[in-house]
């Protein structure tokens, strides 16, 4: 419902707002219309992995933590790029690239309040391109890079 009063909004005022690839002209636009399908389904299949992760209070305060931290990232880099502060937003994403390597941003809370963060701003095909970039980055961090450090490690001990 969110989505669509905001789309709803952007059309009465001034048309449905479209973002190109990279923020150049010569690459393809994609409308926020998009949105009214994309970020239900997007919620509906992130929310699985979360309610699984929920069972107990300590780790549904972590998702709650987890999201509440990811939407200020999304809601920060918007609000640097809309201002015209591109160095700003290049030290979020590249902040949010590091974090990665020591949290564990793959998880479902941390894309979901990305893209929430930034929806208003990008719509949300291009921040969950973003998060998917960042949540790759991180799952091979995490489930590859460690593990094989762990090992070396361990064979370099014994």
């Amino acid at each position: 419902m969110a989505e669509l009063g905001h789309l709803a909004w952007e059309y009465f005022h001034g048309g449905v707002v479209s973002h190109h690839l990279l923020n150049r002209a010569d690459l393809p636009a994609i409308s926020n219309a998009w949105g009214a399908v994309f970020l239900p389904a997007l919620a509906w299949f992130l929310s699985g992995p979360v309610l699984r992760r929920a069972k107990t209070r300590r780790a549904a305060k972590g998702i709650a933590a987890a999201f509440l931290g990811s939407l200020l990232v999304g809601v920060a880099l918007s609000v640097a790029f809309t201002h015209g502060m591109e160095d700003v937003s290049s030290w979020i994403f590249l902040g949010m690239l590091l974090a990665g390597l020591f949290l564990p941003v793959y998880r479902a809370e941390y894309v979901l309040g990305f893209v929430l963060g930034m929806t208003f701003t990008f719509g949300a095909i291009l921040p969950t391109a973003a998060a998917a970039f960042v949540a790759i980055v991180s799952a091979i961090a995490h489930h590859l890079l460690r593990p094989a450090l762990g090992w070396l490690w361990a064979r370099a001990r014994a």
